[in-house]
């Protein structure tokens, strides 16, 4: 008896380079009109993500 072995399908982006930058420029528009918001540094943290998966 022959069995087969089937591999799993590979792994599709789900969001491309320029959803990332989409995204990025959204953040720092955010950012930028809540200042003095306490989150605003997770907000930073998140728009320096977003430009690091961009860059790869």
């Amino acid at each position: 008896m022959t069995t087969m072995t089937t591999e799993p399908a590979r792994a599709r982006a789900v969001l491309s380079n320029q959803d990332f930058k989409l995204l990025q420029e959204a953040v720092l528009f955010y950012m930028r009109a809540h200042e003095d918001d306490p989150i605003s540094s997770t907000y930073s943290n998140l728009y320096h993500r977003l430009g690091s998966a961009t860059r790869r």
